[in-house]
């Protein structure tokens, strides 16, 4: 019997100890807006905390090309649709593929990036 107290003492500590943060709370603010984006400051955070896992070099998983450098992102801002892509809702389409969408500060940030001139510093 005492065992099993414990087990319920246990799971009632565990579970009102947990806070309800939301997930946009646990996510970097976007950058002020009186500041430019850049991809080394701003985007390649993004894109290493939630690309490279498949767009390494060399790409693994089916990915069609790397983004491990800011040519490479900036090619697939220009070329390969790279915000239809974070931005999709559609689950075939959406990167990262198989996983949720990115917080929308996230892509946010990389829109900004690519209105503020696609700087790289």
């Amino acid at each position: 019997m005492k065992t099993f107290q414990y087990i319920v003492i246990i799971f009632l500590l565990v579970n009102y100890s947990c806070t309800s943060v939301s997930e946009e709370d646990l996510i970097d603010d976007a950058p002020p807006e009186d500041t430019f984006v850049t991809y080394n400051q701003h985007v390649k955070s993004i894109i290493d905390n939630n690309c490279i896992s498949c767009h390494s070099m060399p790409p693994e998983n089916g990915a069609p090309m790397s983004l491990t450098n800011y040519n490479d992102v900036k090619d697939a801002m220009l070329n390969r649709g790279l915000i239809e892509r974070i931005s999709s809702d559609n689950l075939g389409f959406l990167m990262p593929f198989g996983g949720p969408r990115l917080p929308q500060n996230l892509i946010d940030t990389v829109v900004q990036w690519e209105e503020d001139g696609l700087l790289e510093d």
